[in-house]
């Protein structure tokens, strides 16, 4: 019996939970941050735009059943007497569906399953485009892009959450091998879809975003950036972290690591001469 390496021994186990039990706190917290961000972020636009709608239902259409209904408000707007139709387009069906934490009264309306780049989609016919986590995984972005556009009303809303390519965690997922990423998915989002491909095309960055929105003559209302902390708190997560704290540094700031998410409030010029497609 050794009494004082037992007592460090100790130490070292009241350290670790402490550190784990940190941890913790820091991910719950960073997770109640950004739903609350992304809900504040799109609810009231949604629900100002609604109200410019009053006469008639307002349209959505939803790209992709993992771009969760619930932080549009949708249900809140149904309550106060407005009509809601949604359309979602989705390759892969409702298998899922609820997966993203929508709400069923929020996720009633049609379904068409289909590749965005060559569904049809009315010209002008849609109020809101609401496009989630979508774009880094898909090719021909403008394309998908100009679709959108083609389908909102004058002075409708596209609602964009992006992972963001220039930056460290976009850096990770687009350079990491396949096997690596479904290893580290598995530990670190257990139950949840994925991971999808990593394409991350330029165009469906920060930049790429900003720069397609100048070029077809399109406003940002609102612009907001967010970071996710991983899903684990084991050493599949702090692996992760510290190597996303090294990128910066490694790239001289040129990657960030103060956000890997950007969502926009972009609005449509109700002017019929504007260069917009």
């Amino acid at each position: 019996m050794n009494p004082g390496r037992d007592n460090a021994e100790a130490q070292r186990a009241v350290l670790r939970a402490r550190h784990t039990a940190s941890q913790a706190r820091m991910t719950a917290a960073t997770k109640a941050y950004r739903k609350t961000l992304v809900r504040e972020m799109f609810a009231q636009p949604v629900r100002d735009h609604a109200y410019r709608c009053i006469g008639r239902p307002v349209s959505l259409l939803r790209a992709g059943y993992l771009a969760s209904l619930d932080e549009l408000g949708l249900d809140q707007l149904r309550d106060n007497g407005f009509e809601v139709t949604v359309l979602t387009v989705d390759e892969d069906g409702p298998r899922f569906a609820g997966r993203a934490g929508t709400d069923s009264r929020a996720a009633e309306g049609k379904t068409i399953l289909g590749d965005l780049r060559t569904v049809p989609m009315p010209p002008r016919s849609f109020d809101i485009v609401h496009c989630a986590l979508l774009l880094d995984r898909i090719s021909h972005v403008e394309l998908v892009l100009d679709r959108f556009i083609a389908a909102l009303r004058p002075g409708g809303l596209l609602l964009l959450h992006i992972r963001d390519r220039d930056c460290a965690a976009g850096f990770l997922d687009r350079i990491a091998p396949q096997w690596v990423r479904r290893a580290l998915w598995s530990r670190l989002n257990p139950g949840q879809p994925g991971p999808f491909r990593a394409v991350y095309e330029p165009a469906g960055s920060d930049r790429g975003i900003r720069a397609y929105t100048q070029l077809r003559g399109l406003v940002i209302a609102r612009r907001e950036t967010a970071r996710t902390a991983a899903a684990g708190s084991g050493r599949a997560g702090q692996a992760v972290s510290a190597v996303r704290g090294l990128i910066p540094r490694l790239t001289r700031g040129r990657l960030t690591d103060a956000h890997d998410e950007v969502l926009y409030v972009i609005r449509k010029p109700e002017d019929h001469f504007a260069r917009v497609v």
